[in-house]
């Protein structure tokens, strides 16, 4: 082989060399392209996903305005149909409901008190020949313990409120026309049979003291 054909050789086989070096670098840079490609795709993504972050808070925002007027106007009416709880204006708070069957000792004591109050202040003053069949030895009785309960718990519902619709209204009626009436002809059956309305009569007059009497 000539010296010039060697040459040639040398020099085809170096520009071979250089073309798979060229074809690398550039399936190297194609696979580069790619990832940028697809990182920048990403991104796109989440800026637009940012962007309607950015909406969607913009559109709550704007649903907040007058928010405070609406809930100044809701006070107002809540301050209306609730008015401040004091001696002037009372409002009706529940009571735990009291578990009779359980109850003993001190906490039983409070729980008759309460409605030993509402039978003298509320109870007997108002409701006439009603509350009158009473019997004195009520406290005695489970039943009427139970009946007192959900009667003065429900009257405070309807009577203690300072404003009244027109449910209320029929709330009063109902209660006092129908629920009342029963509840009492219940307590006064069971107070009037026991031991202690028998004790409590009053005893049978003969002789001369009847004759006096009569």
């Amino acid at each position: 082989m000539t010296a010039g054909a060697a040459g040639l050789s040398a020099a085809l086989y170096q520009l071979t060399e250089h073309a798979e070096r060229i074809g690398g670098l550039d399936e190297r840079e194609a696979r580069h392209y790619q990832e940028i490609g697809g990182r920048l795709s990403d991104l796109g993504t989440r800026v637009a996903g940012i962007g309607g972050t950015q909406a969607d808070q913009a559109e709550i925002l704007a649903g907040l305005e007058g928010l405070d007027e609406a809930v100044a106007t809701l006070t107002e009416r809540l301050d209306s149909v609730l008015p401040p709880d004091d001696e002037a204006a009372p409002v009706y708070k529940p009571v735990p409901t009291p578990r009779w069957w359980v109850l003993e000792g001190v906490e039983r004591d409070a729980a008759v008190a309460r409605l030993r109050a509402w039978v003298q202040q509320v109870y007997r003053p108002s409701y006439g020949h009603i509350s009158a069949s009473l019997g004195r030895c009520w406290e005695r009785h489970p039943l009427c313990l139970f009946t007192l309960d959900w009667l003065s718990e429900l009257w405070s519902v309807l009577y203690l409120p300072a404003t009244r619709s027109g449910g209320g209204l029929a709330g009063q009626a109902e209660w006092q026309t129908r629920l009342l009436p029963a509840a009492a002809e219940e307590m006064a059956i069971e107070t009037s049979r026991c031991d202690h309305a028998k004790a409590e009569a009053p005893r049978s007059i003969s002789g001369p003291a009847a004759r006096r009497v009569s």
